[in-house]
């Protein structure tokens, strides 16, 4: 069992960067992945990026990579997401998520799940 919990999102302006944060505490000890997934109204939620246990390993979305980056602070517990050069179709709500095992990219395939945080980009 993973408690995920999301900080950082706001109003910024387009061009402005933003750094989200996720903390996590973990139940039962493991290796975790941990994934940054959005979800824009009316829209599906889709992956952003993840991260291993160890923060050594990363992966992005094709779109996002050289814009975003994912970081693991292992002795905070935490994962950040710092999101650059932001434009309104980035605007949408963040999920934190986490699993032992699957595919980084799938949303399915992640067990635990923040509650979210809004992100909003004016143009």
């Amino acid at each position: 069992q993973v408690d995920l919990v999301e900080s950082g999102g706001g109003l910024v302006q387009a061009g402005d960067s933003l750094r989200l944060s996720c903390a996590a505490s973990a139940r039962t000890p493991g290796t975790y992945i941990t994934g940054w997934f959005r979800q824009a109204p009316g829209k599906t939620r889709t992956f952003v990026s993840a991260i291993d246990w160890n923060g050594e390993i990363t992966e992005y979305a094709d779109s996002l990579r050289g814009r975003f980056t994912i970081s693991k602070d292992s002795a905070k517990n935490t994962v950040d997401l710092q999101m650059n050069n932001l434009t309104p179709e980035d605007t949408a709500v963040y999920y934190c998520a986490a699993t032992e095992v699957g595919t980084w990219s799938q949303a399915s395939d992640y067990r635990y799940w923040g509650q979210g945080t809004q992100v909003t980009v004016s143009s």
